[in-house]
């Protein structure tokens, strides 16, 4: 047996059972692939593919078993890797960031300013989605960590630890008949179209279960991923925007008005998930204690162990 079967194993079932996008994509020949997992099949006794002449058309119940196994070797077989650049390229390596617009617009740049300065020889890339995209990239390991506050906690393959807490605001143009309100009302606010997250109104959002236990039913006239798109179109005049507080920048967003809106809505937690298993370079540790000061390394490694974490917002 050999890993580089394993690994046209993987590719094959990850890329739907095409024989020909696997070997593309793993630099190789077709013949080649399909000639490597039949070889694996005879040294194991048994069928991993179900095949239809030479196509394959479905996965064996013993192949099911077997990819899950093939999986974890070569999650640990790329673990074994990271330790050996570990330890001979302490400071250099890639990061890769998987996060939504809000945090990459207005919280982590100085965060990503201050990991820079101290890790130069680091690259850093950062990849933006809705939650669930975000989410599922640090699951597949596409991603290093993910920041984010939504969809994290279905997927079983992350390690979450809390960051901070925060709540949300509704932002107008200054001759909205809101600013005008003495007090901001669930009620009021949904007189208006609203602008808000893609998000907010699915599911149980906290934003959703507000209105839905005060039995009321806003007109959502636009939903994005991205806090300056909601705030451009509340400028033009479409709408009431309800977004994160940190969104708003005092200096840039001159031309709206701010409305504080947290005693409306339950305050979110803002996490940070990490592939459950994988290895963490040294440096990930360090951007994790920038982000969050209280995610100390051992409060990390206690929570990759199963451990949970002794830090709760």
């Amino acid at each position: 047996m050999k890993l580089q079967q394993l690994r046209y194993l993987h590719e094959v079932a990850h890329r739907g059972l095409n024989v020909s996008e696997a070997a593309q994509a793993l630099h190789t020949s077709q013949p080649g692939v399909s000639k490597q997992i039949r070889l694996l099949e005879d040294e194991l006794g048994v069928d991993i593919f179900v095949r239809n002449g030479k196509r394959i058309t479905d996965i064996t119940a013993p192949g099911r078993e077997i990819l899950q196994i093939a999986e974890r070797i070569l999650k640990e077989a790329e673990n074994l890797a990271r330790v050996g650049r570990e330890f001979t390229e302490e400071d250099s390596g890639n990061l890769t960031i998987a996060t939504t617009h809000t945090q990459a617009r207005y919280v982590l740049p100085p965060v990503i300013q201050r990991f820079t300065k101290r890790y130069p020889k680091v690259r850093l890339s950062l990849r933006q989605g809705n939650p669930a995209q975000i989410a599922a990239q640090a699951a597949s390991g596409e991603a290093d960590i993910v920041i984010a506050t939504e969809a994290m906690e279905a997927l079983a393959g992350l390690v979450i630890l809390p960051c901070y807490q925060w709540n949300r605001a509704v932002v107008t143009r200054f001759d909205h008949p809101l600013v005008a309100e003495r007090r901001l009302t669930l009620e009021a606010i949904a007189r208006y179209p609203i602008i808000t997250y893609e998000f907010a109104f699915t599911g149980s959002s906290k934003v959703n279960r507000a209105f839905e236990m005060r039995r009321l039913k806003p007109t959502v006239v636009l939903t994005a991923i991205d806090s300056d798109i909601i705030k451009t179109y509340v400028g033009l005049g479409l709408g009431v925007g309800i977004l994160e507080q940190m969104a708003f920048d005092p200096v840039r967003d001159q031309d709206l008005r701010f409305l504080d809106a947290s005693h409306l809505f339950e305050s979110s937690t803002t996490r940070i998930g990490l592939r459950r298993g994988a290895y963490l370079r040294g440096y990930l540790y360090d951007f994790i204690e920038l982000f969050a000061p209280h995610l100390a390394r051992k409060t990390v490694e206690k929570a990759m162990r199963g451990g949970g974490s002794d830090y709760e917002l």
